[in-house]
């Protein structure tokens, strides 16, 4: 099943500004009327690429200087080099109707995962969906743990992930965010490709990298990879 299709949520698109920090600052009905017309969590969504492109463009100094300490998977003030990560799949990942029956139910969890970041708002929500359903079954949670992959991505410099066929394609952001490209972050992703020739192989189009690992077939050992390379040395 794609992804639309197993009823994951699909994350806001990373790509064109539709909010410029370098345009005259909105006045309070302006950003009243965009505030209603995209929602709360997409405005939110929308100001945080604008920040983040802001700072890994015009300001790659300060941020490299920021970036120069170790990253801890779950920290705070983690440096991230991507607002956000959209993942794309041919796996199933849901919450099946013979677990949580409601329709408009499985919906409004599918929305609240889609705008978690904490590992202790995923531990909250996995305890609330016990009480609530019972023991959540596999799908469920290779589902919940889109939440960690997304957020490890992001620090990865990781913009898009597709685990297709048994494979993880990993898309990187662009060359014009200065910052990653200089960063342990970048070099630890080498390192990861140098270590493992047989299974990854990193490419480039259009001066867009991406980086396609092999034998990946579930969330869980997609999260893995990227977990063990937040802690290998970088070149």
């Amino acid at each position: 099943k794609s992804q639309e299709a197993a009823g994951l949520p699909l994350p806001i698109q990373p790509g064109k500004m539709l909010v410029s920090l370098s345009e005259k600052p909105e006045d309070a009905a302006t950003a009243a009327k965009n505030f209603a017309d995209l929602g709360f969590e997409t405005y939110q969504k929308i100001l945080k690429q604008a920040v983040l492109e802001l700072k890994t463009e015009e300001f790659a100094d300060t941020l490299m200087e920021q970036a120069q300490d170790d990253l801890v998977i779950g920290g705070d003030g983690e440096v991230e080099f991507a607002a956000d990560c959209v993942i794309d799949t041919d796996l199933t990942l849901m919450f099946p109707a013979d677990y949580v029956p409601q329709e408009n139910e499985r919906i409004s969890l599918y929305r609240e995962l889609d705008n978690m970041e904490s590992q202790r708002d995923v531990d909250d929500f996995e305890e609330h969906l016990r009480d609530r359903f019972g023991e959540i079954p596999d799908v469920g949670r290779e589902l919940i743990r889109i939440v960690p992959l997304r957020r490890t991505a992001r620090r990865l410099g990781i913009e898009k992930i597709a685990l297709m066929k048994g494979q993880m394609y990993a898309y990187f952001v662009g060359d014009e965010n200065k910052a990653y490209y200089n960063s342990r972050a970048f070099g630890r992703i080498i390192n990861y490709v140098q270590m493992n020739p047989a299974r990854c192989k990193l490419r480039e189009k259009n001066n867009r990298r991406s980086i396609v690992i092999a034998d990946v077939n579930t969330v869980l050992q997609a999260l893995d990879i990227l977990r063990t390379v937040t802690a290998i040395d970088a070149i």
